[in-house]
This record gives structure tokens, sequence and C-alpha cells, in this order.
């Protein structure tokens, strides 16, 4: 059972660099030049963020991550509150761009939302590389594939807001910080950071 999950981790991480590869080399054929950004009229990534599984109105699966020292925890312990789930790796593009827009949102939310972010490939949970970019919330792994499967996942980024009872509200692909905050205030009311006094 332990090497079809290792097997199974492996093709897995596999399949998610080769398809970030394709669609990032795609993309960069519209550019001029070596250091032309890409070419923002077509995908970044393929498959598209349509290719994982809906589940929008189920329950979040309960599953075991691990931290960073190798601590399991399942997903049904990260519940009681708002949660919002950010699915991401170092070597993925979009998931780069979002980080910063992730870490500003927790910063004004996290006593309100609990955001964690779970990484399937890098060894390290990309604790330094999220911390570059401001990130502070909690980074769990995905080492045995367990929530890429459960949740349906064949690309990244992807985002999942989960209601305090587990019920996932809403999926998303990449977000930008506008987006972000507009959806905790449609989905869970939040737009105002707790102990904002007005003047």
């Amino acid at each position: 059972m332990a090497l079809d999950r290792r097997l199974f981790a492996g093709s897995l991480a596999v399949a998610l660099v080769a398809s970030l590869s394709v669609g990032y080399a795609m993309s960069r054929s519209g550019g001029t030049g070596v250091d032309a950004e890409f070419d923002r009229s077509t995908p970044t990534q393929l498959p598209t963020i349509g290719t994982n599984r809906p589940v929008d109105g189920l329950k979040l699966a309960d599953v075991a991550l691990t931290t960073a020292d190798g601590t399991s925890i399942q997903t049904a312990d990260l519940l009681g509150q708002p949660l919002v789930i950010n699915y991401w790796y170092s070597t993925c593009l979009p998931c780069k761009k979002e980080l910063p827009a992730f870490a500003a949102v927790d910063a004004d939310f996290s006593d309100q939302v609990r955001f964690v972010g779970v990484n399937p490939l890098d060894p390290d949970l990309g604790q330094s590389f999220a911390a570059d970019r401001g990130v502070r919330y909690e980074l769990f792994g995905d080492p045995d594939g367990e929530y890429t499967s459960a949740v349906g996942i064949v690309t990244a980024p992807v985002t999942l807001f989960v209601a305090a009872d587990g019920t996932i509200v809403r999926q998303t692909g990449e977000l930008n910080e506008q987006e972000i905050r507009a959806i905790l205030a449609e989905e869970f009311g939040i737009s105002e950071p707790s102990g904002l006094v007005e003047s």
C-alpha cells in the first residue's frame, strides 16, 4: 500500500510538472526575445483549471496532511472557522504570482479566517520561498497525494474556500488580492479586519 502511494505521488508530481511546463512553454511562444513576459492572451498552463474536479457544495474530504517536521494533521482538524486552502508549489508560475496576495489578505483577516497552504512537491513545503513573498500562515505537505486525489486536482493553483462546517463554498484557480477579498465578503460576510476602529 505504501509503495502504491509513493508510486501515485511520484506519478502525480511528474504529471503536474509536465502540464505546467508545456503550458508555460506555449505561453512564452508569443514573446519577443528571451526576457519577454509571457503572452497573457494565451493560457499559462495546460490542462486548464476547468480540468480539476468540481467540488463546490461538497464536504471537504478528511485526509492527512503533514507539517514541516513530518507530523500528520487531518484536514478535519483545520475546520471550525472559515478556511482558505491554497494548493501551490514553487515551480508553478501562477502560484508564485498569487502568493503575495494571499499573504496580504491573511495579514488583515487571520483572526477571522484560517489560511493554509498545501504543497505537494517542495521537500521543505516551500517555507522559505513562501516567506520571501510575505506568507506567514501554515503550510502543509501532501506527500502521498491524498489531498490531491480527494479534491481531484490536476493543475495548480487551486484554492478552496471552506465554511466552518466543512462545506466547500468556492473553488478557484489563480486569484489576485481584490478577488480574494471579494470572495471572503461574498461567501463569509467578511469585509473588514476585526478591531477596525472607525474615526
